[in-house]
């Protein structure tokens, strides 16, 4: 038995509550900020308009460790931040957390970003309301079987990486031995 079916038979044996993510979560939309305003190089990035950070700024209003939906022009998108970040007026971020931890409510939302793409409203700039996060229902087990649930996923998402970057290295490898051989075998003297 894994350390997960442990918790689980121990801490909820008879289910787990769902609650909607308002219950749970304040959700905020970040403070604007102008290109202006921001540095190409920093600590404290910010999250405007997509999963990339729009530049750095001098100081962050927002906490490591916190979640965030993009709710325009990459709308839906689902984030999570390890240090501390500047939550732009085009960013949800997910506060306040009452029973959640705040890396199990990003895999969490993971799971629903098919319901997530579904309520973007397509336009000019695509745009997602908080209204679609707040009645979303959300499976809250107790918090050691959350943790247990983050630092196994987790080591999923370190053991991808390692395998994407060791595949890369062997692409690269395989592509120059390609070019070499190609240039061997495709070059010939020329007749006198």
């Amino acid at each position: 038995m894994s350390r997960l079916d442990e918790l689980i038979k121990e801490l909820c044996p008879d289910g787990v509550e769902y609650k909607t993510l308002g219950e749970v979560a304040t959700i905020n939309r970040g403070v604007r900020v102008t290109r202006d305003m921001l540095q190409i190089d920093g600590k404290i990035p910010v999250y405007q308009n997509a999963l990339t950070p729009l530049g750095y700024f001098d100081k962050s209003n927002r906490k490591a460790f916190t979640t965030f939906v993009i709710s325009a022009g990459a709308a839906g998108q689902v984030g999570f931040s390890d240090v501390d970040f500047w939550a732009a007026d085009d960013c949800y971020t997910f506060d306040n957390l009452n029973g959640l931890n705040g890396k199990y409510l990003y895999y969490f939302l993971q799971t629903k970003q098919s319901y997530i793409d579904s309520r973007v409203r397509k336009g000019s700039i695509p745009r997602i309301s908080r209204d679609n996060f707040e009645k979303l229902s959300v499976p809250v087990p107790p918090l050691p079987v959350q943790e247990e649930i983050v630092r196994i996923l987790d080591s999923f998402t370190s053991l991808t990486a390692e395998l994407i970057n060791e595949l890369a290295a062997e692409i690269e490898a395989r592509k120059k031995q390609y070019e070499y051989y190609r240039d061997k075998l495709l070059s010939f003297e020329r007749k006198m």
